[in-house]
């Protein structure tokens, strides 16, 4: 049964997952710290207690990716 979220339906074992590895990841490099955030916007989609869209997390993906670019927040 599909929730409205473009066809991602809610699967708590998927969100379980995705976000089991992003803690696994995070903090080894700044890479994995950004890897780690992608992570959790993606599981965001797959979550039934988050309204999101694909469209709202490549927005946020882009964001980071930007603060990344531009060297960070402090900047």
């Amino acid at each position: 049964m599909s929730d409205g979220r473009d066809g991602f339906d809610p699967d708590p074992e998927r969100v379980r997952l995705l976000r089991e590895t992003a803690d696994e990841i995070r903090g080894e490099s700044s890479e994995s710290e950004q890897l780690a955030a992608i992570l959790y916007r993606v599981s965001d989609l797959y979550d039934p207690e988050e309204e999101t869209s694909p469209q709202e997390i490549y927005i946020a993906v882009r964001n980071i990716l930007n603060v990344k670019e531009r060297g960070g927040l402090e900047r």
